[in-house]
């Protein structure tokens, strides 16, 4: 590559955009720059180093404010297909909006979700620029998961026609079903898809269309040269695989929702088939170099997707998304899109409806097994948020977390003269103690808790020296003491030993009345499975605590007195 000529480029284009200001005039000529750019039969455009500055400058000048004296806003519309178009093979966010250029607005699919989808646009750019070699996504039903990487697979065949894919699900209904709509995409003038790669026109002048052969019965599309094995194969898992689908080094196994449905799910017998039939039948077709990409609603932890996670999470070249249908931290929805979005209210009211860990599991990606679970929400009490009359006592404990992943959960309840505790208040919080230390410190105070009670381990006993330094300095009384507590597999002895007591005794609040961080400490309550693993067990820790410090006894020294009788 002629590097001093790719350095005169850089030096004219530092120069066309001044201070961040870009005119017309200017804005134009960057474009000419870039174009000629482009057409330098000495200059490498695949040189990682030249794309990334023909990209990036091309978005800063559309993107710049502009001198609204001497343009007007249609001039800069154009500007801004222009450069959509120009970066549209290299960059898959500029792909999804060119595609849908000519597209009503409100009929887009990318534009009114970007928002949320954006992240999981960049993961699939890092996949196709080998920056990982597996992605796996999980999103909740009808969110356009699907449809973004059924957008993104047409971009990779654009781009790499000669390269054999495969795109997989559950049966032959949804792999035509990906057929027909990857069709509808490359075919359809309501698409760009021709604009964006004219070669392949060009380079086949002899045919009516972009793809060379196509098949409704096999469900396979062509756009190179006649090949064995073409572009794309869309088959269910049902169908047959082995001596029909090549998938090249370079190409893409696409797997989409192996799983059919909840009552599938349920069943061990035919997940453990299902991941059997997904290795053997369409790992297997993949060549050394080839990539993938799973996506799916994880319902069980026995799911393909989740089995995959478990084995590789950690591995740089392995990358898994999650983003579940209600934000842990806001409780606010993540779907909310401008067109056909699913707001805060939506998936609250669901989540009412549905047991926690069919919820979690469909809506929140937090798969579970319901065999084993220690607190299934049908055997837990709950209130509407009165608490009831009579005297009463302010009880709390606080399993100390410092970050990294780990809750601090304070639940903090009223206990009655029966001997039922209502959970009125709940802090479980994943942050540091910089910002856990005043909260506790401060709902201490404000629920006149006068007899705490810290978890000593891991640095508990010094948690709980700070909060007791805390309130003395505000003259606020309270006892504090900490308790060594015992190792993890003992700590799901002792979890289960009060599983009982809390079933029986604490009262919770009902859905609806919640705060975020009490409703994220139900549903990861609800979660907890006595056989297995827990990925945490705080809220179900923070509990044991307290029923534990309810039923101890305190010793007190015994008189004998001569009966006045």
């Amino acid at each position: 590559m002629d590097n001093k000529r790719f350095a005169q480029y850089k030096s004219i284009a530092k120069s066309i955009i001044v201070d961040g200001t870009t005119k017309l005039d200017n804005a134009l000529d960057m474009m000419h720059l870039l174009e000629t750019l482009k057409d330098d039969e000495d200059i490498d455009f695949m040189n990682p180093e030249v794309l990334s500055f023909a990209m990036d400058t091309c978005h800063d000048f559309v993107t710049a404010p502009a001198d609204h004296m001497a343009t007007t806003s249609e001039d800069w519309l154009n500007l801004y297909w222009h450069s959509q178009l120009f970066q549209a093979p290299y960059r898959f966010d500029a792909f999804c909006r060119y595609m849908e250029m000519q597209r009503d607005p409100m009929k887009r699919f990318y534009e009114p979700r970007q928002k949320t989808l954006g992240v999981v646009v960049q993961d699939l750019q890092d996949l196709e620029d080998d920056k990982i070699r597996f992605y796996g996504l999980s999103l909740p039903s009808r969110t356009g998961k699907s449809t973004l990487c059924i957008f993104f697979l047409a971009w990779v065949m654009g781009r790499h026609p000669e390269r054999h894919n495969a795109m997989g699900g559950h049966s032959g209904i949804l792999a035509k079903g990906f057929y027909e709509e990857l069709l509808n995409l490359i075919e359809t003038s309501e698409y760009t898809y021709a604009e964006i790669f004219p070669e392949l026109l060009t380079n086949y002048p002899k045919n009516r269309g972009i793809v060379q052969k196509k098949s409704a019965d096999l469900f396979t599309i062509n756009l190179g040269d006649p090949d064995r094995f073409p572009t794309m194969t869309c088959r269910g898992i049902d169908g047959t695989w082995t001596g029909a689908i090549d998938i090249s080094a370079g190409g893409y196994l696409y797997v989409d929702d192996l799983v059919r449905d909840r009552e599938h799910s349920l069943s061990a017998v035919r997940m453990e088939n299902t991941y059997q039939e997904y290795l053997n039948k369409m790992v297997d077709r993949m060549n050394d170099g080839a990539k993938q990409l799973m996506v799916g609603t994880l319902w069980s932890v026995l799911d393909p997707l989740e089995r995959t996670r478990l084995m590789y999470e950690g591995n740089p070249q392995y990358r898994f998304r999650r983003i579940p249908a209600l934000d842990e931290e806001t409780d606010e929805s993540n779907f909310d899109y401008i067109v056909n979005g699913f707001s805060t209210e939506y998936y609250r009211e669901m989540r009412n409806r549905l047991d926690s860990p069919e919820w979690m599991a469909k809506y929140q990606q937090k798969p579970y097994v319901r065999e084993g679970l220690l607190f299934p929400p049908d055997e837990l009490r709950f209130y509407n948020g009165v608490l009831p009359e009579g005297d009463s006592r302010v009880v709390s404990c606080c399993d100390v977390a410092w970050g990294g992943g780990d809750s601090l959960s304070m639940p903090v309840g009223r206990e009655y003269e029966n001997g039922d505790v209502y959970i009125f208040d709940w802090i479980f919080d994943t942050s540091p103690k910089e910002k856990t230390l005043p909260k506790v410190v401060g709902r201490i105070m404000g629920n006149e808790i006068r007899q705490m009670r810290f978890e000593a381990n891991n640095g508990g006993e010094m948690y709980a020296q700070y909060v007791d330094e805390r309130l003395k300095e505000n003259n606020f009384k309270c006892s504090c003491s900490a308790k060594k507590a015992p190792g993890r597999l003992a700590k799901m002895e002792k979890i289960s030993q009060y599983a009982g007591d809390i079933k029986r005794n604490f009262v919770f609040l009902s859905p609806g009345h919640r705060s975020a961080e009490y409703q994220k400490a139900m549903d990861e309550l609800c979660m907890t499975v006595q056989v297995g693993t827990n990925e945490h067990d705080d809220a179900a820790d923070g509990l044991t605590q307290l029923a534990d410090l309810l039923n101890t006894k305190v010793a007190t020294p015994v008189r004998i007195i001569n009966s006045p009788f």
